[in-house]
């Protein structure tokens, strides 16, 4: 099934673009895909356009013309999956190389995350999923010097008590059938 409407793109004003594009391009390996400025609103700005995936023009603009003090920050976080739970080590390793601030290793249940500060206080979530369903929200802190073997019995038999807990592929299932039956009830009637 084919959704209608699917996400593509975040894009962000920042105070340092030259720092920000530093950051996401070397410590969140994205590429950067086009770069130029355009007049705004706010003024003529300088706009960089990052991606980690060749399909996608675009995943991040990083847009300059952040006011340097902003009483709030409606962005809750900006989340980006990693391929698997070595990258995600490697990444948390790799975190004090740049300037992160408030590292929290946690689980979901669903999947094992590390939220983060990026360089302009952004909540960033970098994630791999588990082949696990519990119901959300959730968040456990997760002790990341334990060895792989040992954290990931630890990850599912902490799932395992939790709510819902299930196979991701049951949940997926189960949500397949209830988007069809939304996407059909959509339909118009055919007389």
């Amino acid at each position: 099934m084919a959704a209608s409407i699917s996400f593509s793109h975040i894009g962000i004003h920042v105070r340092d673009l030259p720092k920000m594009e530093r950051f996401y391009t070397e410590f969140l390996e994205l590429t950067v895909t086009d770069r130029g400025e355009l007049d705004t609103a706010l003024g003529r700005l300088d706009f960089v356009f990052t991606s980690s995936d060749p399909r996608e023009h675009h995943q991040l603009v990083l847009a300059a013309g952040r006011p340097e003090s902003i009483p709030f920050n409606v962005i809750n976080q900006i989340s980006f999956r990693v391929e698997n739970f070595p990258k995600l080590r490697d990444l948390y390793r790799r975190s004090a190389e740049y300037e992160v601030t408030d590292m929290r290793p946690v689980t979901h249940g669903n999947a094992v995350s590390i939220y983060f500060r990026d360089p302009e206080g952004n909540r960033i979530e970098l994630f791999c999923d588990t082949p696990w369903y519990v119901d959300q929200p959730m968040v456990i802190p997760m002790d990341m010097s334990m060895t792989d073997e040992k954290l990931w019995a630890w990850i599912e038999d902490t799932a395992g008590k939790l709510p819902g807990f299930k196979p991701v592929e049951e949940w997926r299932r189960q949500m397949t059938e209830r988007m069809s039956r939304r996407a059909m009830a959509a339909l118009p009637v055919q007389t």
